[in-house]
């Protein structure tokens, strides 16, 4: 009798391995293409004096200018100043409007594109579309603010020091909302109905179904929205870049926007800085993964106390 070959156990044909890493091939060039070579190509040039033509090694110099950098560490300071800002604002906004729209009121599919529509509309659109609105004279905002009666005179959003990180956050928590909102509307989405029944049999209101059933089920979900809004915060650059670039006084100068500035040779920097702006970039990578693994860590550490 013929008997075919039989495989082991758990053991896949080797046609089935060839197929999927064929499939996953251009995947992996982009990835290298992409992501692993500029990173490597980025740390040839740390300890080079480079401007895009003629590379002179430098040795130490770059770090010692870079420990030294007042403005690129004052960078760093209003990042995370606008990082907190942004989560502060959008976070919660997005997940009250992802409830309102579950709640199947009329119009809600209308509500969930308009919401959704800043996210497709270009950051560098959308950074000049805002510097109209916040504009001093004429501007949108002061001229609303001055109908209703709120404000005397006009606020200068976009050249004072005290108002600019108002004004790009503003931008940020409209340009985002509908994305962080569209997680949370999913997540929303994926509890069961038999929870909400069970819980309305016991007595619950709305209120303690938002507590006790929504909020609890939506953990999962929170974590990684949350861990996108913090690493999307950081390298937010380039609607600011658009809106303010930076001023007044480098209020608003962002540490990726820094780097921009320094590898480009915009700004105040003469021609292209691309060594240091290499290492400047290295050391912001390094700070956002901190911020990650800080966050991960603690996330890790509420879940098992919330065991």
């Amino acid at each position: 009798m013929n008997s075919k070959p039989r495989l082991k156990a758990g053991k896949k044909p080797a046609s089935d391995s060839v197929a999927a890493g064929l499939m996953l091939l251009p995947a992996i060039l982009l990835l290298i293409l992409c992501s692993i070579y500029p990173f490597i190509w980025i740390f040839r040039y740390v300890g080079y004096n480079y401007n895009g033509f003629t590379a002179v090694y430098t040795g130490t110099q770059n770090f010692t200018r870079m420990l030294n950098d007042i403005a690129f560490w004052k960078s760093v300071v209003v990042t995370f100043e606008y990082a907190g800002l942004k989560l502060i604002f959008i976070l919660p906004m997005a997940l009250m409007a992802a409830l309102m729209l579950n709640m199947r009121m009329r119009g809600h599919a209308a509500f969930r594109g308009i919401y959704f529509m800043p996210t497709v509309i270009s950051t560098s659109i959308a950074g000049m579309i805002f510097a109209f609105i916040f504009a001093t004279q004429n501007g949108i905002a002061n001229e609303v603010l001055q109908a209703l009666h709120l404000i005397d005179t006009p606020i200068k959003w976009l050249t004072s020091p005290d108002k600019v990180l108002s004004a790009i956050t503003i931008l940020a928590v409209w340009g985002g909302l509908g994305n962080y909102m569209l997680y949370f509307s999913t997540g929303i989405n994926g509890i069961s109905t038999d929870v909400y029944e069970s819980s309305k049999i016991d007595g619950a209101n709305s209120l303690q179904n938002l507590v006790y059933v929504t909020l609890p089920m939506l953990a999962p979900v929170l974590k990684v929205v949350l861990l996108l809004a913090i690493t999307s915060a950081f390298k937010d650059y380039e609607a600011i870049m658009v809106l303010s670039r930076g001023g007044p006084g480098n209020r608003s100068m962002v540490m990726f926007l820094y780097i921009y500035n320094m590898i480009f040779g915009t700004n105040n920097s003469s021609q292209p800085q691309i060594g240091y702006g290499a290492l400047l970039s290295v050391v912001a990578a390094i700070i956002v993964g901190g911020v990650t693994i800080i966050y991960q860590l603690v996330s890790r550490k509420l879940d098992h106390v919330t065991e």
